[in-house]
């Protein structure tokens, strides 16, 4: 679930303000990366059993190594602002074990979707607050919050369907691809608070997510990172119909509550479900030879 929020990083100005303008790229080096994109390995992976189609020619219009270098730095920002708040989870807390532990099943099968996963130097981290939120910046940057596994009360198979819709996001490139569209052939790439600017942590100090995060992905993009989600975590052994169980229940945690913020950005309905529930039995083979293993 995309991860979401408003959240923004002292360093970061306001999502209203603009963010430092990034040097204009050259036409011809836009037409030359835009007539690459047939050569950037679009195609599925051989034996993905979920059909998403192709990764979009746009994102080529923006250097992947740029985006994921502006995400691992803003990560650290509010990685180090959540510290100094004494709201980031040490190495022990039983939830950040939990939480690594199920990244760590995950993480094998990210490459057959995206071959930069294989030099991202993955992080999970997990920030006190009872937002119900978490996400996966662009390079393999995670962070959960307390909220989101307290309140809905997260099995590990339904915390691993939200991990690894989390990462399809960052495998698809859906940010990426986003920013391509907004910023089009020879505009300013804009990678200030606009799209990666880090927000005022709330009154804990840890309302987190970012501007990247909380991009409201297109239907597509959403139904993308549910299906590549769902199979990431049937191959590393997670029950598929947690997926369906998992939106089932953030649609009724939200009509209880008024509303989450995970759904700002993530908005359910039987439609969502419908389609998983239609996928769930393309994955089940993965998920009993994982359990096999």
């Amino acid at each position: 679930m995309c991860l979401l929020c408003d959240l923004r990083s002292a360093a970061a100005t306001s999502a209203d303000d603009e963010g430092p303008a990034q040097p204009r790229w050259q036409p011809r080096r836009a037409f030359l990366l835009a007539g690459a994109a047939a050569a950037a390995g679009a195609a599925l992976p051989v034996a993905a059993q979920v059909d998403v189609g192709p990764l979009s020619a746009a994102r080529n219009l923006v250097p992947a190594d740029q985006i994921e270098g502006a995400a691992v730095q803003q990560y650290g920002d509010l990685i180090a602002k959540a510290r100094s708040q004494r709201a980031l989870a040490g190495p022990e807390h039983p939830q950040l074990v939990r939480l690594r532990g199920i990244a760590q099943r995950l993480i094998p099968y990210t490459r057959q979707w995206n071959d930069r996963a294989a030099g991202w130097k993955w992080e999970v981290n997990l920030i006190g607050s009872k937002q119900v939120n978490a996400f996966c910046m662009p390079g393999g940057k995670i962070a959960f919050f307390t909220g989101i596994l307290e309140q809905l009360k997260l099995s590990d198979d339904e915390t691993a369907m939200v991990m690894g819709h989390e990462m399809a996001h960052a495998l698809r490139e859906h940010a990426r691809e986003r920013m391509a569209k907004t910023a089009g052939t020879g505009m300013a790439l804009q990678l200030g608070a606009q799209l990666l600017g880090l927000g005022q942590l709330g009154d804990m100090g840890a309302r987190a997510g970012t501007q990247l995060i909380s991009l409201k992905f297109s239907r597509d993009d959403e139904t993308e990172a549910d299906l590549v989600g769902l199979e990431l975590a049937a191959r590393g052994g997670f029950q598929p119909q947690a997926a369906v169980s998992l939106w089932t229940k953030m649609a009724q945690v939200s009509k209880s509550q008024g509303g989450l913020s995970f759904l700002s950005t993530h908005p359910t309905g039987p439609d969502r479900i419908r389609v998983l529930e239609q996928n769930v039995p393309k994955v089940e083979g993965l998920y009993r030879a994982a359990r096999r293993s």
